[in-house]
């Protein structure tokens, strides 16, 4: 086996012409550069190297190794300090997931902050509701995704287990009632789940439909679910007309707001836990402990959902 050390020495009797001047070169003493040689010699099976009085040669093999030697090494130093600039960030890259309340809110903060503090590394975003993000992370298809659970549920809602991950949570986001201003509820302070039984509902994703069922069904009643959109503008919309309510997270309250719609407390309060997933070998890539990092820093920096209530 010839290792990088061996060919170093070997390179450097080449370029010097004696052990001495190798040896002062590489920073060894003369009878290591000495060992070295044997032992790469007996590993091969062939000299190369010859004396020829005070000074060294390299046999015909020694030469061919010596050739060698350059490329393979360049190649190593090559790969060197491309290691060393993803670990110092000034090089590297983290590939995020997040779903789409997310993207809205605290990724955009996030991303500039990384861009920011080290504008070498490549980000990339895609995005994606869990357990999508979760499976595009287990399969090496990204770098850490943004992801959520509503109260009593798991981030992967049973289809991907979380053996493996490292998860952060990153902030509780509460999940508000949405009704037009001309609702019977729309002037109370907050509103009891169990008194909605007869309104037609707008869902949005897979995942938010299934809490919404959920908790009608733990009110005592079957939600009449009339508009599905994962556009939370087009729920504004549907709901400012009064064809529907709708539960709507406090992320997407920061953002998008509409004068005829009202946001009002549930009883009881529904809440999900945002989280930031990766891998235990991931989290020790730099750029993605950078990453981690900025989202943390972007959460906490988000302003308190305004109170959501109608202009006339």
């Amino acid at each position: 086996m010839i290792d990088a050390p061996a060919l170093r020495v070997i390179r450097a009797i080449d370029t010097e012409g004696s052990y001495t001047a190798a040896a002062a070169w590489l920073g060894y003493t003369q009878p290591a550069i000495s060992q070295m040689v044997r032992r790469l010699e007996q590993r091969l099976g062939t000299a190369l190297v010859e004396k020829r009085g005070r000074a060294v040669h390299l046999t015909e093999a020694g030469v061919i190794l010596a050739r060698h030697a350059a490329t393979v090494l360049g190649a190593l130093d090559a790969a060197e300090e491309e290691v060393a600039a993803i670990a110092g960030l000034r090089s590297g890259r983290v590939r995020l997931m997040a779903f789409p309340s997310a993207s809205a809110t605290l990724v955009p903060r996030a991303l500039a902050l990384l861009k920011s503090r080290f504008p070498d590394v490549t980000i990339t975003f895609t995005e994606a509701e869990p357990p999508e993000s979760l499976a595009a992370l287990r399969s090496g298809d990204c770098d850490l995704a943004v992801a959520f659970s509503y109260e009593g549920t798991d981030v992967g809602r049973g289809e991907e287990s979380l053996d493996g991950f490292v998860t952060t949570h990153l902030l509780d986001d509460e999940v508000r009632l949405a009704v037009s201003k001309d609702h019977r509820v729309a002037g109370e302070s907050r509103v009891a789940l169990k008194d909605l039984t007869d309104e037609t509902w707008v869902a949005g994703c897979p995942r938010c439909r299934g809490h919404l069922v959920h908790m009608c069904q733990d009110a005592g009643f079957a939600p009449h679910v009339a508009y599905e959109t994962e556009d939370y503008v087009a729920v504004m919309g549907l709901v400012s007309e009064s064809l529907g309510v709708a539960l709507i997270p406090d992320l997407i309250l920061r953002t998008v707001h509409h004068g005829q719609v009202v946001a009002l407390p549930m009883i009881p309060a529904s809440r999900r836990s945002i989280v930031a997933v990766t891998t235990p070998d991931l989290m020790r890539v730099p750029a993605v402990a950078a990453m981690m990092d900025a989202l943390t820093e972007s959460s906490a920096a988000l302003p308190q959902t305004p109170t959501c209530t109608a202009t006339t």
